[in-house]
This record gives structure tokens, C-alpha cells and sequence, in this order.
């Protein structure tokens, strides 16, 4: 029998790192439950940023999440990329490593995004073949995120959902469960997230993501630029009901707004942790789900960036 959540602890709830936050962090130290970092800005930094994660990290837990693991790619794997992933989780004592499925680069370029992959077996196979490699060099079990998409593939012959119960029954790792990109991706793919999380295995979902997007009226875009909307904290709740507790993390990588608002936002979460509470109305003009089609004058919001850079300070 599987342990839940892989035997990690449910460290309650979190919010991301980012650096406009530093000084507040330092000065008030504010009752946040611990703390996710961009692994990326801080493998090989140094100076202020590296100093301000190492007097966090003396207070709250730390887990890292990356962004360029790119275990969908066909380049071979990093080698030096994973050891540095690995002497980082060692410094700061990081509670558990995750990563996206998908590839972010191919012929040695890096795109700094997170690209879909087909669904299929083939790929599943090369997949799990690589999370196997990744585990063995990190001498942990590794925590993969399911993306946000906006294309799927021809030659895809599985679902998501299946292909993530497939992909951890074979390797052990874990799931970081983004309910938020179950639901952008439920809109722009026309299925229903509630199959989704039918489709889960929620032993091995370790953590949860929440986030706000962007409504182009087409389609959904994953920007963490907003408030999490009203049917995402539904999601949430059957996701956090069928865990039996998780670690939840709220992104907000744009518009970055002052660090009591973005806490007071995952805060949100508790009311969703509770079985038979009265429907939520959250102050949202986002907050149902896309029913009519755009107008032809409706523009497409572009992807955010994926590596959030730490600042120069």
C-alpha cells in the first residue's frame, strides 16, 4: 500500500518566493506555512538573493519547483543541471523537488517554456525511462506537475489523467496536482475536470497549485497574474477532500501585488477544506466559466514568462 503523499508531510499552506517579497519576509516574518522557490534562481546565485533563501529557509520549510528538467525532451539529461538541483535540495533541506511534465528545450536550446508533449505510449515509455534516471541521480523520488495546454496531438492516444496514473505507477514519483491548470486546460480542450480528478491517484499527489489565469474568451491562458477563480477553488476542494490534507501553494508570478494580499489569497484555501460549507460568492468578474464565443476583436494574452529572474538588489 502506498503512503499518502509518498510519506511527505502536509506542510499546510504556502505561497511562492518571489523577490519583490524579500524585505517584507525579513522584516515581518509572517505566519506562511513555508515557502516554494523558483529552482532555477537560486542553483547558481549568489549575493542578496542567495542570502535571503538561506535566512527563510532557517525559519520555513522549502520546497523547490522547477522549470527546466525538460523530462519530455529527446536531449539527453542534464547531468550537471541535476547535480546542482541536488546540492541546492541539500542546502536549504528542501522538503521535496518537483518539475512539469513536459519538454522546455531540444538540440541543446532552452525555451523557457513549458511545451506539451504527445499522449501516447511511446512517449510514456521514454518518459518514465528518464524520471527513472532523475530519481536515481537526485536519490529521491521526483514531484511532476501536470501543465497547462493549448494544443494537443494528433498521435495522442491517451488522456492526461491516465497518462499521469500510468506515469507514476511505473516510476513512484509523485503528482503535483495544479487544479488550476486542470481547469484552463478542461476550458481550451473541451473536457471535464471533474473526470479529471476521477482519473487521479491521489496516494501520490503530494502538493497542490493553485493560481489565477487569463480569460481571452477562446481559450484560458495560465498567467499567475490574479485572483484564483470561483470554479478552480471548487476543483480544489474535491482535490483537497480526496488527498485527506495536502500541501497547497498559491503562484502569482505577474502583477505581482504586496505580500498580505497574495497570502490573504491562499488563505482562501481553509474555506475549501471544510466538507458541506455553503457555496463561496469571490469577488471575481472571472468567476464562471467561458460559455459564449469572442469577438472577432478579442486579442490573445501571450504566455508569461516561464523563469521568474530573481532581481538585482
Amino acid at each position: 500500500m502506498n503512503l499518502p503523499r509518498l510519506g511527505h508531510p502536509n506542510l499546510g499552506l504556502g505561497v511562492g518566493l518571489r523577490s519583490v517579497h524579500f524585505s517584507h519576509i525579513l522584516e515581518h516574518h509572517p505566519s506562511v506555512d513555508w515557502f516554494e522557490i523558483i529552482s532555477e534562481n537560486y542553483m547558481d546565485s549568489g549575493g542578496r538573493a542567495r542570502y535571503v533563501l538561506e535566512k527563510i529557509a532557517e525559519r520555513y520549510p522549502i520546497v523547490m519547483h522547477g522549470v527546466s528538467l525538460s523530462v519530455g525532451s529527446t536531449d539527453p539529461l542534464n547531468r550537471d543541471y541535476l547535480d546542482r538541483l541536488k546540492r541546492l535540495a541539500g542546502h536549504v533541506d528542501a522538503k521535496w523537488i518537483s518539475d512539469h511534465l513536459c519538454w522546455t528545450g531540444v538540440a541543446g536550446r532552452n525555451s523557457h517554456d513549458l511545451l506539451p508533449i504527445p499522449l501516447n505510449e511511446e512517449t510514456l515509455a521514454h518518459v518514465c525511462e528518464r524520471i527513472r534516471i532523475v530519481q536515481d541521480i537526485l536519490e529521491r523520488p521526483i514531484v511532476l506537475e501536470n501543465p497547462s495546454s493549448y494544443v494537443t496531438f494528433a498521435d495522442s492516444t491517451m488522456n492526461e489523467w491516465d497518462f499521469l496514473a500510468a506515469m507514476t505507477d511505473e516510476t513512484d514519483c509523485g503528482l503535483l496536482l495544479d487544479v488550476n491548470n486542470v481547469y484552463v486546460s478542461s476550458v481550451n480542450h473541451d473536457f471535464d475536470p471533474n473526470e479529471y480528478l476521477d482519473g487521479i491517484p491521489f496516494d501520490r499527489v503530494v502538493q497542490c497549485h493553485l493560481a489565477g489565469h487569463t480569460n481571452c474568451q477562446t481559450h484560458l491562458i495560465d498567467t499567475h497574474d490574479n485572483h484564483v477563480v470561483h470554479p478552480v477553488w471548487e476543483l480544489y476542494r474535491r482535490a483537497h477532500a480526496s488527498t485527506g490534507g495536502i500541501s497547497t501553494l498559491l503562484e502569482w508570478d505577474a502583477n505581482i501585488p504586496e505580500f498580505p494580499v497574495v497570502h490573504a489569497e491562499v488563505l482562501k484555501a481553509r474555506r475549501y477544506m471544510r466538507d458541506g460549507l455553503d457555496e463561496i460568492e469571490l469577488a471575481s468578474e472571472d468567476d464562471t466559466p467561458i460559455e459564449t464565443a469572442p469577438s472577432s476583436t478579442t486579442s490573445a494574452v501571450p504566455h508569461p514568462a516561464t523563469f521568474v529572474a530573481v532581481d538585482a538588489e
